[in-house]
């Protein structure tokens, strides 16, 4: 199940998921400094809380029986619904809810009437690039994006059209 997120309280628990997933999941990739100026710049409650309000962002926490199990954002850019993220605790992956996420996603962007998905994944994350390509994404081509501090993001941009 999604929940939209619309109170500080969920907020919090974003930014708490954020925390937690990114640690466990990108330090092996991308290093811990990164991850924490990454987690203060874009997923700090104020992060997110101007993401919702200013950028158009809407932040979704995936749930299974009552328990946080993940989190969704996503926002439109032209004919396209952007998947910012979408990320699983360690302990709940491989049950579906990314697949779950997708789907919504899809059903968003066709009631806003856009023509594709996108997202992008780091180009280490190999297990989620596999998994995006068995959602059906194809791999557009890498981007390296300028995220401050020094730190850059090396990724592939993956599209799904609609």
């Amino acid at each position: 199940m999604l929940t939209l997120v619309d109170t500080s309280s969920q907020i919090d628990t974003v930014s708490w998921l954020a925390t937690e997933i990114w640690r466990e999941h990108y330090t092996p990739i991308i290093g811990a400094a990164q991850i924490e100026y990454m987690l203060t710049q874009f997923q700090s409650p104020a992060a997110i809380t101007r993401q919702i309000t200013h950028e158009h962002y809407k932040y979704y926490l995936l749930e299974t029986k009552g328990a946080v199990q993940g989190y969704l954002a996503i926002h439109p850019q032209g004919d396209c619904l952007f998947l910012s993220k979408l990320y699983v605790r360690a302990a709940a992956r491989a049950r579906g809810h990314a697949r779950a996420a997708i789907y919504f996603a899809e059903q968003y962007a066709h009631q806003l009437q856009l023509k594709q998905l996108a997202l992008t994944v780091n180009r280490q994350n190999l297990l989620a690039i596999t998994i995006y390509e068995r959602l059906g994404f194809i791999n557009a081509g890498p981007i390296v994006t300028d995220i401050g501090g020094g730190f850059v993001m090396d990724d592939y941009r993956m599209e799904k059209p609609l």
